[in-house]
């Protein structure tokens, strides 16, 4: 083979090794409906980090869903600039349900992926059993029994009192706050209480400049994690 039709088969494979990577480029979508897919994440094979794969499914109509063990959860918006999605469960209690609950899940995250749930949420429960569960006003059960503080659920907590957007929807109802830490608590409450919620605190302004505030949403933020990886 002389030099001309080497060099000629050279070119030839660079060609083909080029339109391959721009068409497994041109494969993956970077927007799912008006959300925008960018890195760790992918919603088609091959694309995205690999800690993320699969677990944001883009539908035929344009909705994207997070996928976690315990069902698939409609993706409300992601930010990359403060790493975390914005999902909502339409089986937790909304202002519409009122008094009427209906049957509920627990929400919960694979605990080998780099999702985590934000401290920015906070959960509501309603009729909560008092035999089972601790319903007391905090600080005051507080400073009165600190070591079963973390276990109690708030009766006089804010946002039962000013439930975000709809704040007279309990007229026959208790209410009380209360962060699990681990998915087991969650299951535990939820078998003593009628039903619960999400609020997220959403940052209204910039938290570089001064002043800023928060506002409650119901939704659940979780977080995430960049990995440092070639991409």
């Amino acid at each position: 083979m002389d030099s001309f039709t080497s060099f000629l088969c050279l070119c030839s494979i660079i060609f083909q090794s080029v339109s391959l990577i721009d068409a497994q480029a041109s494969l993956c979508r970077t927007t799912c409906g008006d959300i925008p897919i960018n890195y760790p994440f992918g919603i088609d094979d091959g694309c995205g980090s690999p800690y993320y794969r699969h677990m944001l499914v883009c539908s035929d109509l344009g909705n994207l869903y997070l996928r976690t063990p315990s069902g698939r959860y409609p993706v409300h918006s992601i930010s990359y600039s403060d790493p975390h999605i914005l999902v909502t469960d339409p089986l937790m209690w909304n202002c519409r349900d009122g008094d009427h609950f209906r049957p509920t899940r627990p929400f919960s995250l694979d605990t080998s992926t780099p999702f985590t749930l934000s401290s920015q949420n906070d959960y509501l429960f309603f009729n909560c059993s008092e035999d089972y569960v601790i319903v007391e006003p905090k600080p005051i059960f507080c400073e009165r029994f600190p070591d079963r503080c973390d276990s109690s659920c708030d009766s006089a907590s804010y946002l039962c009192r000013h439930l975000p957007e709809c704040a007279d929807a309990l007229s026959a109802s208790s209410c009380c706050s209360y962060y699990p830490k681990a998915t087991e608590s969650l299951r535990l409450m939820l078998r003593y209480c009628a039903s619960y919620t999400s609020v997220y605190w959403k940052t209204v302004g910039s938290t570089t400049n001064s002043p800023y505030s928060q506002v409650p949403e119901y939704g659940i933020r979780v977080d995430f994690d960049v990995p440092v990886t070639t991409h």
